[in-house]
């Protein structure tokens, strides 16, 4: 895969070339698959921003140290691991838009 990214005033462009692999050769670049991605630089900054909600990390949190005190009962055992999944996703998807924007998480 090769991306290339441009930002242009308010905008970012990402450009990205996926190859078929034959072998352990990379397929000639006439078979490359690549599609470009315009997008308002606002909505990348926007999902550079997303968190939990409050209520949701409020939530969370104390999911997670009933976990640790060995409370959890089943129902709250299987929020808790939607929770954390979400959590995981939107970390990743943050940290994406945020390497676009060539910024760090914190």
């Amino acid at each position: 895969m090769k991306a290339a990214i441009i930002k242009y005033g308010r905008r970012i462009t990402i450009r990205v070339a996926l190859y078929r692999l034959e072998g352990s050769q990379r397929a000639e670049e006439n078979n490359a698959m690549s599609t470009t991605i315009d997008a308002p630089l606002e909505w990348v900054e926007t999902i550079g921003n997303l968190r939990l909600p409050p209520k949701a990390d409020r939530r969370l949190q104390e999911l997670m140290d009933r976990n640790n005190e060995g409370l959890l009962t089943e129902t709250e055992r299987s929020d808790l691991e939607s929770l954390a999944e979400l959590s995981e996703r939107l970390s990743l998807v943050r940290a994406g838009a945020l390497c676009l924007l060539g910024r760090r998480p914190g």
